[in-house]
């Protein structure tokens, strides 16, 4: 169900409504046959707008909706009326949210505020009624405009998880215990590699009633820059943390290469995920003693702090919090 029920990437089928045709008409009154030009503009397409939605979490509900397709405009009438505008389709979409065009690749629209509204696929303009065009030497213009075409196309949405600390670790390092310690989440936790295959948010409480979000993301791996695991699925989602969060078991062969090969990672897909503030931590140290603690930090990057803490017997978890606050909230 968890991994049927989070949808962080869809592609759909774009359509903005086309503009009405503005009315090629002539007034006719009782006592004035030829009163003059007198069709109105064609109404505008409809458009497709993005709004920010801070009660979704996935994609899911467009699932079943690959096709979006705005309204057309009306034509323009007589009596300079002008056509009814088509309809906007509005959708309601996760904070987070990026909209790429598929031919280009571009990103178009981004949503990062709840109630944020964004135009994503600008409906067609109408044409202009033929009233428009009468001047001194031509008092009957017997043409109007067309209505400007909408713009279709495949697009994609991508759901990039907002959160202020994000987890960052091999599978099995820990990450969904640490998670269910420090905040009310219960992510699946088990003795085996790729237990958390979505991303988990929890909200960690801190002194005097503050608290900050922390994700626990997928288990990375040697190779997922280039799509090995979960590749660019788990990595795309630590684009927004704020501070990374290494977790880095006490168990492992070698703490340094793990490290090494975790940031390698990073650098590889974003180089600029390298400027985020970063924070060591070694997990399951309750089964360490000061030499060993003191024997692994030496080994550990000198400028990136580093903690020791045991999530079970919640060692160092108070310490882990004041540092992720203090790296959250100076300048």
């Amino acid at each position: 169900m968890e991994k049927a029920n989070f949808v962080d990437y869809i592609r759909v089928f774009c359509r903005s409504g086309k503009g009405g045709a503005g009315s090629r008409h002539f007034a006719r009154t009782k006592f004035n046959p030829k009163a003059g030009p007198d069709g109105g503009d064609g109404g505008r397409g409809g458009h497709i707008i993005l709004r920010g939605n801070e009660q979704l979490w996935t994609l899911l509900h467009l699932r079943y909706h690959k096709n979006i397709l705005a309204q057309d405009g009306e034509k323009g009438s007589k009596n300079n009326c002008t056509g009814k505008d088509g309809e906007d389709i509005i959708i309601e979409v996760p904070l987070g949210t990026v909209a790429m065009d598929e031919e280009t690749g571009e990103t178009e629209v981004e949503i990062l505020h709840h109630g944020e509204e964004k135009l994503w696929v600008r409906g067609g303009r109408g044409g202009l009624g033929n009233s428009n065009f009468a001047t001194p030497t031509n008092q009957a213009p017997d043409y109007a405009q067309p209505g400007e075409d909408g713009i279709e196309g495949w697009k994609y949405l991508e759901l990039k998880i907002l959160a202020d600390v994000g987890l960052v670790g091999f599978p099995n390092a820990g990450k969904s215990t640490l998670l269910s310690t420090v905040s009310a989440a219960k992510p699946k936790i088990a003795d085996y590699a790729f237990t958390t295959l979505t991303p988990q948010l929890g909200i960690v409480p801190y002194r005097d009633n503050k608290s900050f979000c922390m994700a626990d993301l997928p288990g990375i791996i040697e190779g997922a820059a280039e799509g090995k695991g979960l590749g660019h699925r788990f990595l795309r989602h630590i684009e927004r943390n704020s501070v990374l969060l290494f977790l880095i078991p006490a168990d492992s062969a070698d703490h340094a290469k793990e490290f090494g090969i975790l940031y390698n990672e990073l650098e590889q897909y974003n180089p600029e995920l390298l400027h985020k503030k970063m924070i060591i931590a070694i997990s399951k140290s309750d089964m360490l003693d000061d030499e060993l603690k003191e024997a692994i930090a030496a080994t550990l990057p000198k400028d990136i702090p580093h903690l020791f803490i045991a999530s079970v017997s919640n060692q160092g978890i108070v310490e882990l919090k004041d540092t992720l606050w203090k790296a959250l909230t100076e300048e």
